[in-house]
Formats: structure tokens, C-alpha cells, sequence
């Protein structure tokens, strides 16, 4: 690697000439990886994990979306592709994050998940909510604390926040007893919602913000439209 490194800088003929140069400017440049990567250990802790588990969040709620549809559940589907979308806005940005931070990040795999019914699979997704809301990204905010990594704390906080419009979105089906479930789908899937996501934090809404972000303050320009809208379309 240092020889290639050196002809490509050097040229062939100072090669001979460059090679100790080029070993020390390799050697310097682990070093500074390493030091960084021992300055910020909980915090790089604490991006492998939200990494993962946003990867992980995007394929199932995925899944859940292609059952919510073999149900004829076609706007609970949408509404899983919306909070899908948004945790792959948070997995891009902990990956940046990561490699920032000379850290090297392996290819996301594609997971298998044993699916529920529509119904069992947002109470599940209530519960993992709550779980991350009230517990997960407290925790995590005051482990990284002391390491003063800002923008990873910026992040996770952006995160935290979009995990928590999650929750009120889910909230309005799961509030639905077993018994009445039926009734209260039905009724959400007459109301189709469409759902914008921050392409910088991953707030997920109903509909355009006016002028900025709540979340991150950023431009309503940086929203997309989830793409799968299954209501009518509004008549030109």
C-alpha cells in the first residue's frame, strides 16, 4: 500500500527517493486515526449501535408495510414506508458520522424478520418506540456527553426527536383495543395521510412544514414525499 501510495504522489522515479517519506505519512496518518478513535470511544460506541438499529428499524418497518398490504391495509402500509424512510435519513447520517470519525462501516446485510399480524406488528412498534424514546437515547446522550463530539450529539438528538413524531403517528392505530381494532383501521384507512421526511433529520409529518424544519431548523425544501400515496388523486 505505501509503495502505491508513493509512485502515485511521487512519480516512479523518486520513488526510491520517497519511500521512507511515504512510510512515515502512512504511519502518521494511523496514528491520527487511532488517536481519534481513542478520544471518542462512546461516542463511536454509540453510533455502531444506533447504526445498526436504524438499519434495522428501515428493513422491518419495510416488512411490516408488505404485510399491512397482503391485510388491505393500504395507508397503515404508508404510514410504515414514512417512518422506514426516516430511519434510513438517520442510518446515513450515523454512518457519516462514523466516517468521519475513521471508523469503517460494513455494508448493511438484508435481515430476515418473523411478521406478525398488522395489528400484533404496531403494538410491536409502539413498544420498541417507547423503549428508545424513554430509555435508549437518554442513556445514550448522557454516555457521549463528556466526549463533546457535537455533531454526533446534534444527530442522535435529531433522532430522538423523529423517533418521538413516530410514536404520535403510531398511537393513533395502536390505541385500538383487539377487540375494535377492525373499526379503528377502517376508519384511518378513509383518512389516507400523506407523510414528508427531512432529508437532514428525518422528521417525519403529515404535511409541509410552512417554512422551516421543527426538528433541525433546516428548509421545508429539504422534505420529500414518501413515494406509494394511496389516496385519490386530487383532481388538476
Amino acid at each position: 500500500m505505501a509503495n502505491r501510495y508513493c509512485i502515485r504522489f511521487y512519480g516512479v522515479a523518486r520513488f526510491a527517493i520517497s519511500l521512507p517519506l511515504c512510510l512515515s505519512l502512512v504511519a502518521n496518518c494511523l496514528a491520527a486515526e487511532k488517536a481519534v478513535q481513542e478520544s471518542y470511544v462512546k461516542t463511536i460506541t454509540a453510533l455502531q449501535q444506533r447504526y445498526m438499529d436504524e438499519i434495522i428499524a428501515h428493513q422491518k418497518y419495510g416488512a411490516y408495510a408488505k404485510q399491512a398490504e397482503k391485510e388491505n391495509y393500504p395507508n397503515i402500509a404508508h404510514l410504515f414506508r414514512g417512518l422506514a424512510a426516516s430511519e434510513v435519513v438517520h442510518a446515513g447520517n450515523f454512518r457519516k458520522l462514523l466516517v468521519d470519525l475513521c471508523v469503517k462501516v460494513k455494508p448493511p446485510e438484508k435481515l430476515e424478520f418473523n411478521i406478525a399480524t398488522t395489528k400484533d406488528n404496531i403494538q410491536h412498534a409502539t413498544t420498541v418506540e417507547a423503549e428508545e424514546i424513554d430509555n435508549e437515547y437518554p442513556k445514550i446522550l448522557k454516555a457521549i456527553d463528556a466526549e463533546k463530539h457535537q455533531q454526533t450529539i446534534l444527530n442522535i438528538t435529531y433522532a430522538w426527536k423523529a423517533e418521538k413524531q413516530h410514536r404520535k403517528l403510531i398511537l393513533k392505530i395502536k390505541k385500538a383495543s383487539k377487540r375494535f381494532f377492525g373499526l379503528v383501521a377502517g376508519r384511518i384507512e378513509g383518512e389516507p395521510n400523506r407523510y414528508y421526511v427531512c432529508n437532514v433529520c428525518g422528521s417525519t409529518l403529515t404535511a409541509l412544514p410552512t417554512e422551516h424544519c421543527p426538528i433541525c431548523n433546516h428548509s421545508a425544501s429539504e422534505y420529500h414525499e414518501v413515494p406509494g400515496f394511496p389516496g385519490i388523486p386530487e383532481e388538476e
